[in-house]
This record gives C-alpha cells, sequence and structure tokens, in this order.
C-alpha cells in the first residue's frame, strides 16, 4: 500500500482515504497507537506511506472489534498470538450475531403481536379457548382499539406468549370466573368485604394478562358484562345472573374506593 502513496498526507488527506475523522486521527496520535512520522515547519502532522499502512491496519483490526490496546497489542508485541486473538474475536462476533438473531426473531414476533395480538393459529385458540371462541376476535379489537396504549401492552404481553403460556392465563381466568361464581351462588353481596377481594383479584387477573386496569376502566368494563350480549352470555353461561351480579360488585367496590360509577370513563 505505501509504494504509492507520497509522503507527506495531511491529516484531512489521511481521513478522507481512509474514511475515518480527523478526531481519531488525533487521538491514536496522542495515545501512541499510530503516529504521524513528519511534521511541518509550523508542526501540522504529516504521513508517510508507512504511517498509512499502519493505520489501515488499525482500522480493519478497529472494524473487527479489537479494542486499541488490543490493537497494539497484535501491531508491537511480537509475541502476540495474533491468530488467537483473531480467533478471539471471531467468537465475540459470532455470539453477537447469535443475540441479534434472537433481537431480530423478538422484533417480528413484537411487530406480528401488534399487527395480530394474538400469535397463535385458529386450531390452537379453539384448543386453549374452547370451541365457541371467535378467532376474529382479535383483528376486530385491533381494527378497534390498535392506536391505544392498551392494545400496546397487549401486545407486548402477546409477544412473550405462546401455547404454553397462554394456557396458564387461561387457567388463572378460569380459576377467577369459578371463584365469582361459587361467590355468588354462596350468596355474597356485591358491597361486602369478600366481593371486594374478588373484584381486586379481577383488577389483578386482568392486568397481568391482558394490560393495566384501573378502577375505572373496571367500571367500564363492568357495564359491559351486563349489557353486551357476548360478554353478558359468557358469563351468565358459568352462572345464570353472573353478569348483573358481577357489575353490581364491581359498581359497589368503586364506591368504596371513591370512584363514581355513573362518571367513570375509559382512558
Amino acid at each position: 500500500m505505501s509504494d504509492d502513496v507520497d509522503p507527506g498526507l495531511t491529516v484531512g488527506q489521511v481521513a478522507a482515504r481512509l474514511d475515518v475523522t480527523v478526531r481519531a486521527l488525533h487521538h491514536w496520535d496522542e495515545i501512541g497507537l499510530a503516529r504521524p512520522s513528519l511534521r511541518t515547519a509550523g508542526g501540522y502532522r504529516l504521513y508517510t506511506g508507512a504511517d498509512l499502512e499502519r493505520l489501515h491496519r488499525v482500522v480493519v483490526y478497529r472494524e473487527l472489534g479489537l479494542g486499541l490496546d488490543r490493537i497494539r497489542d497484535v501491531l508491537d508485541d511480537a509475541g502476540t498470538d495474533v491468530t488467537g486473538a483473531l480467533r478471539a474475536q471471531r467468537a465475540q462476533v459470532d455470539r453477537r450475531i447469535e443475540r441479534l438473531q434472537r433481537l431480530g426473531t423478538g422484533l417480528d414476533r413484537m411487530i406480528d403481536a401488534h399487527e395480530r395480538g394474538l400469535l397463535l393459529t385458529a386450531e390452537q385458540q379453539a384448543a386453549l379457548f374452547g370451541p365457541d371462541w371467535d378467532p376474529e376476535w382479535s383483528a376486530r379489537a385491533r381494527e378497534a382499539y390498535g392506536d391505544t396504549p392498551q392494545w400496546q401492552a397487549y401486545a407486548e404481553r402477546s409477544a412473550a406468549r405462546g401455547p404454553e403460556e397462554w394456557q396458564a392465563v387461561t387457567e388463572t381466568v378460569t380459576a377467577l370466573e369459578r371463584a365469582l361464581g361459587e361467590a355468588m351462588d354462596a350468596g355474597v353481596e356485591p358491597g361486602s368485604a369478600e366481593a371486594g377481594r374478588l373484584v381486586a383479584r379481577h383488577r389483578e387477573v386482568f392486568s397481568a394478562a391482558y394490560f393495566p386496569l384501573t378502577r375505572q376502566m373496571q367500571v367500564c368494563l363492568g357495564r359491559r358484562f351486563a349489557t353486551d350480549p357476548e360478554f353478558a352470555a359468557h358469563y351468565d353461561g358459568i352462572r345464570p345472573g353472573l353478569a348483573t351480579w358481577f357489575h353490581r360488585a364491581i359498581d359497589a367496590d368503586a364506591r368504596a374506593n371513591g370512584v363514581d360509577p355513573a362518571t367513570a370513563t375509559w382512558p
């Protein structure tokens, strides 16, 4: 490389040739890694062909990921095992590639989750959520709520879940709904301490499964449980009248905690 390079290249000329910054060249000079051999009468740095050859090697090794101290060893220490150093760097690159591949896979899942919600096939959804589950629910929810923080939080949870994780969510939700039905059968009154614990448990389960649920948001959901035909059919399918009972329990808990159900709104 040095055969066709005239001595006396300025810092700016070297920076342009090697596609590095002038600041980097000054730093390498200051730490003694790659110093210019010549100076002008005014004290300005000038690089010879041999200097440029060394700088070229610095740039190559730096692009391979070696630190500046390690580069100095490779260039100046005759006892340095250059091949070994490069093999070690190759191993680091392989690990970095593996991490980036995992990151890429995670990003793909996150993108899919934001676009689709559930990352499960229709068959997996039916197996997990029952034959009455509508696999188009997620698409409808995305269309209605896709630009909300709640959908974004739900998508982030969904991206991290496969069938086993969704199975655990389903079992937790089913256990809660069973407890609600048993409480109604036992005559638990909305507004009682036991009903309040169940309402709080619903918020916790919902927040972990889908997105953070405030009391005001829970009140809005409670209205839908009682008035929306699909929700009402679901809860009344567990116990006749459960949709209305749960709605009353949510409202009573809200009042006890300073939230007026009549004015509660979804964020």
